[in-house]
């Protein structure tokens, strides 16, 4: 008879959890940017260890939401906001358009080479969003026209990082059963 497993075995070790010995005590910035990092690496730990299939699965009908979505989407919203409204690029959103506004998680499918270009994209937008925020004042405002500093672009990241994370950990847990984090 297998030993059944216990909720509390499930959660990641913490000898192993890259987001321990942040900066728990800086200044203004340096407290934006560590809980924004906080939030990315969160996102990173529920995708790890899956295949395309797995990060493709979707959460029970009729929603399209995947891990692989997640990701996909978090991508277009780094690069919205940083690229397109705070640096003034005019540049396209990678998997949003107009023919295909849901086109983040309906074209998360179960394909290597997808999900390879999603993690791949987010990873330049994560790396573009912060050399930026590194390079600009809090107070800075975007070129979109909003009232909105980059401050308060920090805390909105960090909101929608979290609230997608909860999603994530409900994603997880129906694949392989991990939680926590």
């Amino acid at each position: 008879m297998t030993k059944p497993r216990h909720r509390a075995d499930l959660f990641l070790d913490p000898a192993v959890d890259p987001r321990e010995n942040g900066a728990p005590v800086g200044d203004e910035r340096a407290t934006l940017v560590e809980f924004l990092r906080y939030q990315r690496l969160t996102l990173r730990i529920k995708c790890e260890g899956l295949d395309a299939e797995q990060l493709a699965r979707r959460a029970v009908e009729p929603s399209t939401m995947s891990l692989l979505g997640l990701v996909r989407h978090l991508a277009d919203v780094e690069r919205v906001w940083f690229r397109r409204r705070f640096a003034g690029q005019d540049v396209p959103t990678r998997y949003q358009t107009a023919d295909e506004p849901d086109g983040d998680f309906d074209g998360a499918v179960a394909d290597q080479a997808v999900a390879d270009e999603a993690f791949a994209a987010w990873r330049e937008e994560i790396a573009f969003a912060e050399r930026f925020a590194a390079d600009t004042e809090l107070d800075f405002v975007g070129h979109d026209g909003s009232v909105r500093s980059l401050r308060e672009l920090l805390v909105h990241m960090i909101e929608e990082y979290a609230r997608h994370n909860g999603h994530a950990d409900l994603l997880r847990e129906r694949i392989d059963g991990r939680i926590g984090e």
